[in-house]
């Protein structure tokens, strides 16, 4: 499961959508992302599984490290699936038993909602598979540089996310040792209660946290010494321009987003899978 979390992984690849501007790739998958939330009709979620497929092949990223990632969040979507089945009330009933009810509006907002789930999940995946680090907190930066009129320390933020995305995969390798090295000492993890397993988490918990701060203090020393004072008169070595490429991803995007909107305004009708 340790070895399943691809968040914060980048993938080296060349593809137009790992050469675009990090600030189109953040929002356009914001874009997309708020696309998912807005249309119910499944005309639309066809929409947006041709777009994502196009996308993930363009990025030349293989789909099995996207779908990879999914297996983090199985429980998750486990989870809201069977909430929203058996809480939405409303239309048909189609099965019962003992007190829980599955009707129509049910069936049809789990089937929706775990389809948002997925493409959420991919969607995001992309970005952080076609973008950088460094790339990210340009890139955000970029985008959230009007918040320095209010006094917000934008640089400080953005180099704070993207620590903590460079940080994810290093703590899960970083897991992922110790998990063996105390199996190789004769610790069992996977078998007896809830109880047990959290108690048996504890020789895991307590050097994984020794480690990650030790690094915290090493990455700090290192800043330090390299005389890092914040954003505040700062230049980029590598400054974002917009290309021709960056624009024409724009326009597929906003393209896509008047598809939806088309679809979900002016058809009177919505092609529902049941």
């Amino acid at each position: 499961m340790i070895r399943d979390i691809t968040i914060g992984q980048y993938y080296p690849a060349k593809s137009c959508i790992h050469r675009l501007d990090p600030r189109v790739k953040i929002v356009c998958t914001l874009l997309f992302l708020v696309s998912l939330f807005v249309q119910n009709s499944v005309l639309g979620y066809g929409v947006a599984t041709v777009f994502l497929v196009m996308v993930i092949k363009t990025s030349r990223v293989p789909l099995k490290y996207i779908v990879k990632g999914l297996k983090a969040i199985v429980l998750l979507l486990m989870f809201t699936v069977l909430m929203n089945l058996f809480l939405t009330k409303g239309g048909k009933e189609l099965a019962s038993f003992w007190i829980f009810h599955i009707t129509e509006n049910g069936l049809r907002t789990s089937v929706f909602m775990a389809v948002r789930l997925i493409y959420l999940i991919m969607g995001s995946s992309i970005m952080t598979f076609t973008t950088t680090p460094n790339g990210l907190t340009d890139g955000l930066e970029s985008l959230l540089r009007p918040l320095n009129r209010f006094r917000v320390p934008v640089h400080e933020v953005a180099m704070m996310m993207s620590i903590a995305l460079r940080f994810i995969p290093i703590l899960l390798e970083e897991t992922d040792k110790i998990m063996k090295a105390q199996i190789a000492r004769g610790a069992d993890l996977e078998s007896g209660n809830i109880i047990q397993r959290t108690k048996a988490m504890v020789p895991i918990l307590i050097p994984l946290f020794v480690s990650a701060f030790r690094r915290a203090n090493d990455l700090a020393m290192a800043m330090e010494s390299r005389c890092y004072n914040g954003g505040e008169n700062r230049t980029k070595m590598k400054p974002l321009i917009y290309r021709t490429g960056d624009y024409m991803a724009y326009a597929v995007t906003v393209i896509y987003l008047a598809l939806q909107f088309v679809l979900g305004r002016f058809i009177p009708f919505h092609l529902w899978i049941f």
